[in-house]
């Protein structure tokens, strides 16, 4: 069974649902199944890079193409901040 990383301190955050993923239209690719590998990189919070345009778009167009796999990853606020920091996880 698949734990996520932050499990351990996800209750004490004001809005886990920020880290969690499984949102909407996102996309699951193997990573042995793809040539490269993609991470767009928006330096906010979850909501706002969510909304953001240019990001969506970026995310469709290289998930669409074959033997590209492209996440995305958002700036956590400052109470999830300080938990990654203090247990040495990353983003």
């Amino acid at each position: 069974m698949f734990k996520h990383p932050y499990a351990a301190f996800l209750s004490k955050v004001e809005k886990p649902s920020r880290y969690v993923g499984g949102e909407y239209q996102e996309a699951r690719k193997d990573p042995a199944a793809v040539t490269a590998r993609i991470c767009l990189a928006f330096p906010d919070v979850y909501e706002i890079g969510m909304s953001h345009l240019g990001t969506k778009i970026l995310y469709g167009v290289l998930n669409k193409t074959d033997g590209i796999a492209c996440e995305r990853v958002f700036s956590p606020w400052l109470d999830c901040e300080a938990e990654l920091r203090a247990r040495g996880l990353p983003l």
